[in-house]
């Protein structure tokens, strides 16, 4: 049996997931995500489009996160038909997250429309997608819960395994068989930590033939998720001694749940002051609502802590969710200490580039980051403590704090993913291919699989790899 697999997307970059299965006739997409980084690079990568969407069978679709679902409703515009598989809470997540991106486009194509207009310049770009293709797309999907094999195509096979990176993430195992010959094909999508909050622990799959896997943090190694706490309190109360806000950016879906949950447990425990908490995020007030109907994603621990006591995790009486676009410019008037959590993650976009704008050069402040930021985008410079930033095109002195915590972080180290392939037979797992990760970390998670003697490659954009019982 031979079987070809390539990606024109997280293939020696982070964003941008699309990988491919071809079989005699049949050929299946994991994952449609869009690219993030420079906005002019990503806009135009997000356009092209170098794959046949009427040739597509089937989509598989791992998480809801935009890198890896953003450009799904391109796909029924460019032909294809097929269904779309993932777990119920991976659909009503992606909704959100698809509905959300076509509002900001949007937005920003009547905005550039009019900065053009002013200009005397043409503008003739439209926004990559609408609310109505959001919808559209949406017909196609087709959930499946964890641990049930289905069918989805001639000869192929799924089954989901809880990734534990974010609501409804599934490791997905394909099994192709034909003529009495099975290969089975490990796609990890994002790979999560264990003790994560909220969330399962990352289940081992079955042993698999291949293992398509992320290598996101392949040079790098978080802090015990166990000090996330205690790190986030002494952050929290550092910042409200000297008079300061925090501010957080932060990802509308997953992030802002377990920062809401870690906030909930360190007033339950008196760590923390009584101080305002807002999120500004209509999307994250979204998530949390969908977070709230999924209980079966959980953990023992949230099971046990909140719903065995009748609790809201996301829910206590210090915090606030805000969603009116009034209510988000009066927190830029607030002068005492106050925690405001605010999308988007990367501050490329959203509330939080406002709330930027009028605290990042106030040496009071605290701005803290507890997520991946992406080459290029305003969150890494401000993570690198560059000097100066722009924002909106102005310039910004960075005075405010920029604190790091690296235990949040939902994707798997290179301790938890070596870990992880430990559990796989040795013997009857042939090849490891790594996508999403940026050249070091690829390099170096590749130099610790190969000292196992594991035969690993790393993914190259267009490049087609044979797989082979």
């Amino acid at each position: 049996m031979q079987v070809n697999f390539y990606s024109h997307g997280a293939a020696q970059e982070v964003t941008g997931s699309k990988h491919f299965l071809e079989f005699k006739d049949q050929k299946i997409i994991i994952d449609c995500g869009a690219f993030q980084g420079r906005r002019a690079e990503a806009d135009a990568k997000n356009r092209d489009w170098p794959f046949n969407g009427k040739q597509l069978n089937a989509m598989i679709l791992t998480h809801a996160h935009y890198d890896h679902c953003g450009l799904v409703p391109l796909l029924p515009l460019k032909g294809f038909e097929g269904n779309i598989y993932c777990t119920p809470a991976t659909r009503d997540l992606a909704s959100l997250i698809m509905m959300d991106s076509a509002h900001i486009q949007s937005k920003d194509y009547e905005f550039l429309k009019k900065r053009a207009k002013k200009k005397g310049e043409e503008f003739d770009k439209n926004p990559l997608y609408t609310e109505k293709d959001v919808v559209e797309s949406l017909n196609n999907f087709v959930t499946i819960s964890y641990h049930r094999p289905s069918y989805f195509a001639d000869g192929f096979q799924a089954t989901f395994y809880d990734a534990g990176h974010i609501l409804g993430s599934a490791v997905t195992v394909i099994e192709i068989n034909h003529n009495g010959q099975t290969m089975k094909i490990g796609f990890s999508g994002d790979l999560g930590r264990k003790n994560l909050p909220i969330l399962r622990d990352p289940e081992y799959i079955p042993d698999v033939d291949y293992l398509v896997i992320e290598s996101t943090y392949g040079d790098r190694l978080h802090e015990p998720i166990e000090n996330a706490a205690s790190e986030l309190a002494d952050t929290i109360n550092e910042t409200i001694n000297r008079g300061g806000k925090v501010l957080i950016p932060s990802f509308a879906v997953e992030r802002t749940q377990e920062l809401v949950y870690f906030l909930h447990l360190l007033k339950i425990e008196k760590k923390i002051p009584r101080v305002p908490i807002f999120v500004d995020s209509p999307m994250a007030t979204n998530a949390t609502s969908i977070f709230r109907v999924h209980q079966e994603c959980y953990d023992e621990e949230t099971r046990t802590t909140f719903l065995h006591n009748h609790q809201n995790p996301f829910g206590f009486n210090e915090l606030r969710y805000i969603t009116n676009q009034e209510e988000s410019k009066e927190l830029n008037a607030l002068k005492e200490p106050a925690i405001i959590i605010s999308s988007s993650g990367m501050c490329e976009a959203g509330r939080i580039l406002h709330h930027l704008i009028h605290n990042i050069e106030d040496s009071k402040n605290t701005i803290l980051v507890v997520g991946y930021m992406a080459e290029n985008t305003l969150g890494r410079k401000i993570l690198e403590k560059q000097p100066v930033v722009k924002i909106f095109g102005d310039e910004y002195k960075l005075n405010a704090n920029v604190r790091v915590l690296n235990t949040f972080s939902a994707h798997a180290d290179y301790n938890d993913i070596l870990d992880y392939i430990s559990h796989l037979n040795y013997k009857k797992l042939k090849g490891i291919y790594l996508v999403h990760g940026e050249n070091k970390a690829q390099e170096n998670l590749k130099s610790l699989l190969e000292t196992k003697n594991y035969n690993t490659r790393i993914v190259k954009a267009g490049e087609k790899y044979i797989l082979q019982n």
